[in-house]
């Protein structure tokens, strides 16, 4: 039996695309930290007061570049777990390439879908009440 056969730079190119601008977008955040920088600011807030899903996910994303995961939870615990959720992505994605495979996921159930739907409106109307103010950025 003969081993597979090694991927190609093409196969590869993908992952190592989102791996290289995924280090640029990390350096870009440590060289300008979000805490002390001012990025573009949130549309949502700005107009409404509100902190959207998304509000904080910068300084998190600044926190895990540092290595500091505390402060990245307390910015948005959200931008945490689809971080963490977006790296097993992509590993799963490299090691395909890497086998000469196409990465085949099944489709997630509308159970998994509208959980994750009511997990995002959920955090947001908590994050925005008195008693989940701690999830604020």
């Amino acid at each position: 039996m003969t081993a597979p056969p090694a991927p190609t730079r093409r196969a590869l190119a993908g992952p190592a695309s989102v791996a290289a601008l995924t280090l640029a977008a990390g350096a870009v955040l440590s060289l300008r930290d979000p805490r002390s920088s001012s990025y573009f600011p949130c549309p949502i807030h700005a107009l409404t007061g509100f902190w959207c899903p998304g509000c904080g996910a910068t300084r998190a994303f600044g926190a895990l570049v540092r290595g500091d995961i505390p402060a990245a939870v307390s910015s948005n615990v959200l931008a945490v777990v689809v971080a963490v959720i977006g790296v097993v992505m992509w590993a799963m994605w490299a090691r395909a390439r890497a086998r000469d495979r196409p990465l085949t996921l099944r489709r997630p159930s509308y159970w998994v879908v509208g959980s994750a739907a009511a997990t995002v409106v959920l955090f947001t109307v908590f994050r925005n009440i008195p008693a989940g103010s701690w999830l604020a950025p």
